[in-house]
């Protein structure tokens, strides 16, 4: 404190020398006018001081240091401070994870191998792991309740920053357009099961077709709009805990998904496949191809950094549990949906296990349990979409007041302020008024130099990260991202080319190269350890996991 008291003193011993030459009627202008000043170089002294307290957290040291309820971080948009549980964060989490890849996750097994493809769930399961491990670890460098993939990368690679976040906004819109797509592709299937039954019941043989004044019912774009108007408002939730509800409703179409694979393994409506059709390792050039599937299939980093501001007792402990919770829970689904589906079509299951089912009421409604899936699931990809956008136009905003346009107009803007402020006290002041020199800077101009590197230091040390977004442009960039979604949805059927470029590109870096680039480069000036060197070979099998499947989804551009 004695420190801080002395670069008090320093400061207001400097300042009044500039700034009280202009007096007025024996008062002086810039005693009045030095107060902003001091107040700005006081604020960020005591924000450096209070940085330095809360950044000496370790590895083996909780999150938060002075137990679960420190640093609520009232005033940097998180009024009421953290209020998530672990079941809340472990449901958001694992519904996150849980999404379209485990209708793929059959097909992907009969590609590789029952064995193989086994090992390759357990192992993209652990490295998966081990990147929300190390974002979690460099989360506690970052200021308070403010951690983000911004506010890491201003800590690691301020220049990258910028372009990681935008990486991770597209990542999450092409998912959340994917999952509209799903929508406007099984409705009008679920509408014709149900219209059959229909007509079976009233005595029919189920052959007829629907009134075509109906036409509607089967047309994929009437389903996304409606849907549209349930997915909206839940896109304009601020937090991800309160969509822990909507979380643990998805989460009841998994297991009645798990439920229709166990029944008709059990129940089989068609002969098996015979034992020794079944491939226990199968190597081919799909293997290429099939990689991401398995990678993307445990991708919910997006995530974490809510989780870890939400969350009460942050402490590595609580989120080890909700890690291991999370993505424990997704391999006991993956492997019961991807073994069991495979030994009940063999090599003939498709890339989408609930379409290989016969019509019937029980996978009708299973059918619509996936749509409620991905229906509650598009807002866990809204809510970090925005978050990332939300860094970009942050970004962009100081770009634009760095260049040599903004800085005159902003020193224009300050000087004619100071003057205006000192012309307004003139007129009231006796006729012997000294006038400020126009050398001489006011104490406007400083306090607003003081305001501008103080603005600087938040960027620098991640404030923004965890800043509640002003109301206009929170509504702005939702409606943005929502519309966006829409527009792509309802134009666009396939996608999966795309996405298997987004996927292998988006996915790969927020799990495997950022985690493990962000821990090394913490962690650049202290010994080498096993975290540190599980960080590097973690980055680089990101890398070589970015390079193989970009390398082989462009050739397969190629061949076809």
């Amino acid at each position: 404190m004695a420190k801080s008291y002395g670069t008090m003193n320093e400061a207001h011993s400097a300042l009044p020398s500039s700034a009280s030459t202009a007096t007025i009627g024996g008062s002086s202008v810039g005693a009045r006018s030095t107060s902003p000043t001091l107040a700005a170089v006081h604020k960020k002294h005591h924000r450096h001081e209070s940085n330095d307290g809360e950044r000496h957290s370790s590895d083996e040291s909780p999150l938060l240091n002075n137990g679960p309820h420190h640093n609520q971080d009232i005033g940097h948009g998180n009024e009421v401070g953290p209020s998530a549980g672990f079941w809340s964060c472990t449901i958001n989490l694992a519904n996150t994870i849980l999404g379209t890849g485990m209708l793929a996750m059959p097909g992907a097994l009969a590609t590789v191998g029952l064995l193989l493809g086994s090992f390759m769930i357990v192992f993209s399961a652990c490295a998966s792991g081990l990147g929300l491990y190390f974002l979690t670890r460099s989360a506690s460098k970052t200021h308070g309740r403010s951690a983000s993939f911004f506010a890491c990368s201003k800590l690691t690679y301020p220049s990258a920053a910028v372009w990681f976040d935008l990486a991770i906004a597209i990542k999450c819109f092409g998912v959340g357009i994917s999952y509209l797509i799903i929508i406007g592709d099984l409705m009008p299937g679920v509408v014709r099961s149900l219209g059959m039954m229909a007509f079976i019941a009233a005595g029919g043989d189920g052959a007829g077709e629907m009134d075509p004044q109906l036409w509607f019912l089967v047309d994929r774009r009437f389903w996304i709009t409606l849907f549209m108007g349930i997915i909206g408002p839940l896109s304009f939730l601020k937090k991800l805990d309160s969509l822990k509800a909507t979380s643990a409703l998805a989460l009841s179409a998994v297991f009645y998904l798990v439920f229709i694979v166990l029944y008709y393994f059990v129940n089989p409506t068609q002969p098996m496949p015979p034992k020794e059709e079944i491939r226990l390792v199968h190597f081919s050039s799909q293997l290429l191809t099939t990689l991401p599937i398995f990678v993307f299939a445990f991708t919910c980093h997006q995530n974490i950094f809510s989780v870890y501001n939400e969350l009460t007792d942050n402490g590595q402990s609580m989120l080890n549990r909700i890690i291991s919770s999370s993505i424990g829970s997704a391999v006991v689904v993956y492997h019961i949906i991807g073994v069991l589906g495979y030994l009940t079509f063999g090599n003939n299951v498709g890339s989408n296990i609930i379409q290989m089912y016969n019509d019937s009421l029980l996978v009708t409604v299973g059918r619509i349990a996936i749509v409620v899936l991905v229906m509650f699931s598009f807002p866990l990809q809204c809510h970090p979409c925005r978050a990332c956008l939300d860094k970009v136009l942050i970004a962009v905003g100081q770009f634009w007041d760095s260049t040599r346009f903004s800085k005159k107009s902003r020193e224009y803007n300050s000087i004619r302020a100071g003057a205006d402020s000192i012309q307004h006290a003139g007129d009231d002041s006796s006729e012997n008024s000294t006038i400020l020199p126009p050398h001489t800077p006011s104490s406007v101009t400083l306090a607003a130099q003081s305001q501008d590197e103080d603005d600087e230091d938040d960027i620098d040390h991640g404030d923004h990260g965890g800043a509640e977004i002003p109301e206009f442009k929170f509504m702005i960039m939702t409606m943005a991202i929502l519309i966006g979604s829409y527009i792509i949805a309802i134009t666009v059927t396939e996608l999966e080319l795309v996405l298997s470029f987004v996927g292998s590109t988006g996915s790969t870096a927020i799990s495997f190269i950022l985690p493990g680039s962000f821990y090394y480069k913490l962690h650049a000036n202290q010994p080498w350890t096993g975290r540190k060197i599980l960080a590097v070979l973690l980055a680089f099998y990101g890398c070589m996991v970015m390079v193989i499947c970009l390398s082989a989804n462009i050739r397969r551009i190629i061949n076809s």
